[in-house]
């Protein structure tokens, strides 16, 4: 398994300690069904998967983890249906109007009818966490995602202050000047896709794709005002990615030469395919992070007790 998306989180030297003890605190907080009448649960999983019991994967200083999630489906379309049928039996039967407040709680009574025999949509989101550097990085790029994320490891530990980031560096300014300039920091080269965005409210919004970044119609919009707000990059030859303003990556994947590393043979189990991998990219990925530092400004959080 590798991460797709990479959303960022930062935590204090001092909330490392606690992380000793992850496995069990996680347990107590385990995915358990959703009751008949709840519409959502959440809790931690295995991220070997079904058949395994353990909630946590080590890699040395490293640690994954899958917040996983059972969510009813139960459209508003359906809802709306049901709540018609039900007005109407009420106006052919009383022949009187459904004020706004009695609407409200057949609407209510209508949900709780319908929440039992609704579809149970399951997920997970996979994490890890850094404990020598201080990084959470999740598998999504989705900022509510991530913080739910974040909030369920909160509840499991009682206090895990980790913050989004907050870069000393503009990276939308920066990204811009690296792109104006044609010049990018050592180790870096193009990919083939950016947003470009008038930073004006409402402004327009160019998106390209599988185009030369150092082309004239790429350079007219920057001429134009535009700013960049994603941009696509390859870092040493070994991963490719799209940067965003808000420093969330996405489209993360590795290139021929990283993977080449893991050969082809079979791991003797799903474990220690899993440690494999996750040694693999934990190692590749604390390299950007640490590149990610260099050029936005990252610093770590001071613990606030």
């Amino acid at each position: 398994m590798f991460f797709r998306n990479l959303t960022l989180f930062r935590f204090p030297k001092s909330t490392s300690k606690s992380l000793s003890e992850l496995e069990t605190r996680l347990a107590d907080h385990r995915l358990r069904p959703c009751g008949p009448i709840e519409l959502a649960t959440r809790g931690f999983v295995s991220p070997y998967g079904r058949e395994s019991e353990e909630l946590v994967h080590r890699s040395g200083k490293f640690a994954l983890i899958a917040i996983g999630s059972e969510d009813k489906l139960l459209p508003a379309s359906v809802i709306a249906e049901a709540l018609a049928e039900k007005i109407s039996a009420i106006n052919a039967k009383e022949g009187r109007r459904i004020g706004a407040r009695e609407r409200k709680r057949l609407k209510e009574e209508v949900v709780t009818d319908l929440l039992p025999r609704a579809f149970v949509r399951p997920s997970r989101t996979f994490a890890y966490l850094a404990e020598e550097s201080g990084w959470m990085v999740i598998d999504t790029a989705s900022r509510k995602s991530a913080e739910e994320s974040v909030s369920q490891v909160r509840e499991a530990l009682g206090r895990f202050p980790a913050t989004p980031m907050a870069p000393t560096e503009s990276p939308r300014i920066l990204m811009t000047d690296w792109l104006v300039a044609g010049k990018l920091p050592a180790g870096l080269s193009w990919g083939d896709e950016c947003e470009l965005r008038d930073p004006a409210e409402a402004g327009a919004v160019v998106r390209c794709r599988r185009q030369d970044l150092e082309s004239d119609e790429v350079r007219e919009h920057l001429k134009s005002g535009k700013q960049v707000f994603q941009l696509g990059l390859e870092l040493d030859g070994r991963m490719a990615f799209v940067l965003g303003e808000d420093l969330t990556v996405r489209k993360f994947r590795f290139l021929d030469v990283v993977l080449d590393e893991i050969g082809e043979e079979a791991s003797e189990s799903a474990q220690a395919e899993l440690d494999a991998r996750f040694a693999l990219m934990t190692l590749e990925t604390k390299r950007l992070l640490e590149k990610l530092d260099e050029w936005f400004g990252l610093p770590r959080p001071d613990a606030k007790d």
